[in-house]
């Protein structure tokens, strides 16, 4: 497995994280680049995927994005791990079973921290139990093109969660949203390298 790490410390734009994605899926396609695994973190943004309804906007004044990925309206910002990656699945052609490597990573890896969270074969992404208020802390968004993997997930840790209130997130009014800060105060400094370690594992299994 021959995957190029790429960890960009200051913010990078989502359009240009979409548009260079985008371009190694083709390379990769064509067995011209190798696979990626790309962390970052987005300025403030909020992104609609392919099944957003209207609906799920509170505040009408905020800017949308519409993108290509899987999943509703989410909001990205500063003090949020984005994972992103674009991944051969040609020789697996298993979505199923790479979604639920990603669940498996961030569960796992979150676990590290004495942190217990769960996947919920309804409502995609990671979740944690807040005193019996259901919140995801956690947002999982992939798209397959060409049995290419790309997109991602993104891990709250110390983000500004009163911008969720703008949006109804992913479309799920029910439940929460929170982050790592919130739910234990710890130093998560280790947590980028952490998931690209156990992501790596889990896809070899």
């Amino acid at each position: 497995m021959n995957i190029e790490i790429k960890k960009s410390v200051k913010p990078v734009n989502y359009i240009d994280a979409i548009n260079i994605m985008e371009e190694r899926l083709e390379q990769i396609f064509n067995n011209k680049e190798k696979e990626l695994i790309w962390t970052l973190e987005h300025q403030e943004i909020y992104t609609a995927g392919t099944s957003y309804n209207e609906k799920d906007i509170i505040d009408k004044s905020i800017k949308i994005v519409e993108t290509n990925r899987g999943g509703k309206i989410t909001y990205h910002g500063p003090g949020q791990l984005i994972f992103y990656f674009v991944l051969d699945l040609r020789n697996k052609k298993d979505i199923r079973k790479f979604i639920n490597s990603i669940e498996k990573t961030i569960i796992e890896t979150l676990k590290t921290f004495d942190i217990e969270t769960f996947s919920d074969k309804d409502n995609i992404g990671i979740w944690y139990n807040e005193n019996g208020k259901v919140k995801k802390v956690a947002a999982i968004g992939v798209r397959v093109k060409k049995w290419i993997a790309y997109h991602g997930f993104a891990i709250n840790i110390n983000n500004n969660l009163d911008q969720y209130k703008k949006i109804i997130p992913c479309g799920i009014k029910d439940k929460g949203i929170t982050n790592l800060v919130k739910i234990k105060r710890k130093d998560y400094s280790k947590l980028e390298d952490l998931l690209i370690e156990k992501f790596i594992l889990n896809l070899r299994n």
